[in-house]
């Protein structure tokens, strides 16, 4: 699927991974919409790949409904894809057998919210827009991939909450392009293993820490890249014959259980 003279809408894209799909898609002759709450980063990545800035918490349809359609506006939105979301760090019960130190149930409702129901809000309402585009000539109307992660099938102790969230969203998948078919839209899915992003920086020595985590990976002996992953997605997009899949770029890591 040719990505020229089209919209992509990608939601967490000011950092991360979503940066790295939102760089690749624009290489790809897309014009982005950066759809994320960290205004001051996305409005500089706009900046840099002639891209739009969009305000979105996916918890709120309004504002994914006002993304979508600011995107059909400027060009027809052929792909989509969903990165943004949460980790969470939970035992399911605490050491002093109180309830009061188990798993906080609303943490468990706020990750589901944000990576599953979010991830599903946006399907839906990308879907409803790219529905109206006219079929290139392989019959395609646009593409989605969504981001799940190793967690959907490795999940450690404490990520009960994060693990069913991905897990859920590897659920989705094949349902999703079953449906979606009808009109000619795609959905892959992506399960990231240890990629190299922001997310690591908070820690008090981050190259050392992320050296320690590589190795455990199978080969190579590292973490991934933003742009590594960005690749496999936009392969899933543009690929023709992709559809109902889940694929995991990980290099070959099997998380131990803690």
């Amino acid at each position: 699927m040719d990505l020229t003279n089209s919209t992509a809408l990608v939601t967490g894209a000011a950092s991360g991974i979503g940066a790295g799909c939102a760089r690749a898609l624009a290489a790809r002759g897309a014009t982005v919409i950066i759809a994320d709450l960290q205004a001051d980063k996305g409005e500089a990545l706009a900046d840099e790949i002639k891209g739009v800035f969009a305000r979105v918490d996916v918890t709120d349809t309004e504002q994914i409904t006002a993304a979508v359609e600011q995107a059909a506006s400027i060009a027809p939105l052929r792909a989509a894809v969903n990165s943004a979301g949460i980790g969470s760090a939970f035992r399911t019960i605490g050491r002093d057998g109180q309830i009061e130190s188990a798993f906080p149930l609303d943490n468990f409702r706020k990750v589901l919210e944000i990576n599953l129901i979010g991830t599903f809000d946006v399907v839906r309402q990308a879907a409803t827009v790219m529905s109206r585009n006219e079929p290139d000539a392989n019959g395609q109307r646009g593409a989605i991939v969504n981001l799940a992660s190793v967690a959907a099938f490795d999940g450690q102790i404490g990520q009960a909450a994060y693990s069913a969230s991905k897990g859920g969203i590897v659920g989705l998948t094949l349902p999703l392009a079953r449906d979606l078919a009808a009109v000619g839209i795609r959905v892959n899915t992506v399960a990231p293993g240890l990629i190299d992003t922001p997310i690591y920086d908070g820690f008090p020595d981050p190259e050392e820490f992320k050296a320690k985590l590589g190795e455990s990976v199978l080969f190579p002996h590292r973490l991934g890249s933003a742009d590594e992953l960005a690749s496999m997605v936009v392969e899933l997009l543009t690929n023709d014959y992709m559809n109902g899949e889940t694929v995991r770029v990980d290099g070959g890591i099997r998380m131990p259980p803690k």
